[in-house]
């Protein structure tokens, strides 16, 4: 009977959210939520995009959360009296359908304070085209929601100061650089939800990749699987129409070149993790690829009970001596804890190449590290296909299960892990670029154990197989 009573009484709750037509607070607010919206919304960074394929919830983030600014009832930040953002889509048309669409929903008409129109009437603005929406901020200011398509040209973008700017899909890189500017005076937010159907564009390179180490930028990706509001039925009809091309940026939200990755097994969610303090006993070994004007690569290296890597600290940096480098990864390692050897030196493996003695050299980079105390090892397996099968095995192995993790403060490896190419042609190598973190994961990789599955024995069948398929090829010859 109390089951009875408490289902009717949840039964009228919903029926009272939905007469009060306020969707903001019904938005993840059941049993199920979607918690990849959750984190979108409760990370403070400056600069967030949500990476999604079609239906993943992606818009359904940059929408409430413009509402929430303009509201001023933001979760999970400090909100401001009243605000004054953005709403950037590609076209007019596909703001209308999509990104005003959605505004409008979480939106309830008694907090309207006035609507202008670029087309249709104000009081159906779903049918129509809107400048701007004035909105009730709950500390008795207005807050102005202004919307924006990128085919008026980067010249519209200009002038305003802004709170925030959410980018409903990928702009064109002038509007979003213009946008960016006008967050500045009000240390405002910028943040957008996309499909990835460009290619590999200044978003992949400049946000995804983050190569200067943005600490105000966070991404993420979200997939069908991840919307618990999806129903499998309907997953299962939208991949069945997909090719597996198609897929990854309309199921996965993954970006997509011609020439396509090498560690396609690479997840940032999975091999990605937090940092935590390593037991001693786990230290194995520290792997070096040495730069001086291209920079020079170092990472701790530790490996638990069950053979699992964990690459824990990091050095990455250009245009400095060996002494300096020397001077770095002792400093790191004394934080760490680190092992040494019985000279007390520290021990690493280096790539070969750094025997070499250079006219301006009188001593190998190999004998000046010596000389700094830290005994490397330039006998290390160069070889780049084994190495990089072995690597792969690592990330993910025939047990389904990996055995390869990088803590999230390794950030350089981590973007060349995202980035690593294969050149043109199928035989080609990767393209030698932004590899200097790969190169050293690999020496050291070759130097743990194959997980590759054991060769088994061929049948007497199958050798006969194999005997009569040769006879008969030798025979067409």
């Amino acid at each position: 009977m109390k089951e009875v009573v408490g289902r009717i009484l949840e039964i009228e709750r919903e029926q009272k959210r939905r007469a009060a037509n306020n969707f903001l607070a019904e938005y993840n607010s059941g049993k199920v939520k979607h918690l990849k919206q959750l984190a979108f919304h409760k990370c403070l960074k400056k600069n967030r995009w949500v990476f999604g394929g079609n239906r993943s919830g992606k818009t359904e983030c940059g929408a409430v959360e413009t509402v929430y600014m303009a509201r001023g009832v933001h979760p999970y930040r400090e909100n401001r009296k009243n605000t004054f953002g953005w709403v950037v889509s590609l076209s007019r048309e596909v703001q209308r359908d999509v990104a005003q669409a959605k505004v409008l929903h979480y939106i309830n008409p008694s907090w309207i304070a006035d609507i202008t129109m670029v087309s249709g009437k104000k009081e159906s603005p779903e049918y129509g085209v809107i400048d701007q929406i004035l909105i009730k901020n709950v500390f008795g200011g207005i807050s102005v929601i202004g919307f924006k398509s990128c085919d008026q040209g980067r010249e519209k973008f200009q002038g305003s100061s802004l709170d925030y700017v959410w980018f409903d899909e990928e702009p064109p890189r002038d509007v979003y650089e213009e946008c960016r500017m006008r967050v500045v005076d009000k240390n405002g937010d910028i943040f957008g939800t996309m499909t990835p159907l460009k290619g590999l564009t200044f978003v992949y390179e400049d946000i995804y990749l983050n190569p200067k180490n943005s600490p105000d930028i966070w991404c993420e990706f979200m997939e069908w699987a991840d919307n618990p509001y999806l129903p499998e039925s309907e997953i299962k009809a939208l991949t069945e129409t997909l090719s597996r091309e198609q897929l990854e940026a309309r199921r996965y939200g993954r970006f997509r070149a011609d020439s396509g990755l090498v560690y396609t097994e690479f997840d940032e969610n999975i091999h990605v993790i937090e940092p935590f303090n390593v037991p001693n006993d786990w230290y194995d070994n520290i792997s070096i690829d040495p730069g001086l004007k291209n920079p020079l690569s170092c990472h701790w290296y530790a490996v638990d009970f069950d053979g699992t890597v964990y690459v824990i600290a990091e050095h990455f940096e250009a245009e400095k001596t060996v002494d300096y480098h020397a001077a770095k990864i002792k400093e790191i390692s004394a934080r760490l804890g680190w092992k040494k050897d019985g000279g007390g030196r520290i021990c690493a493996l280096i790539d070969s190449a750094a025997n070499q003695k250079t006219l301006a050299a009188q001593a190998s980079v190999s004998e000046l590290f010596c000389e700094q105390g830290i005994n490397v090892n330039p006998n290390v397996n160069k070889d780049l296909f084994s190495g990089i099968a072995r690597v792969k095995q690592y990330l993910m192995p025939a047990s389904g299960k990996p055995r390869l993790y990088v803590f999230k403060n390794c950030v350089n490896l981590i973007r060349e892990l995202k980035s690593y190419r294969w050149g043109a042609g199928d035989n080609d190598a990767p393209k030698k670029t932004d590899d200097h973190a790969l190169d050293e994961l690999r020496y050291y990789i070759m130097t743990k154990p194959d997980n590759s599955p054991p060769k088994r024995e061929k049948t007497l069948i199958e050798k006969d197989k194999e005997r009569l398929f040769r006879k008969i090829l030798n025979e067409r010859r």
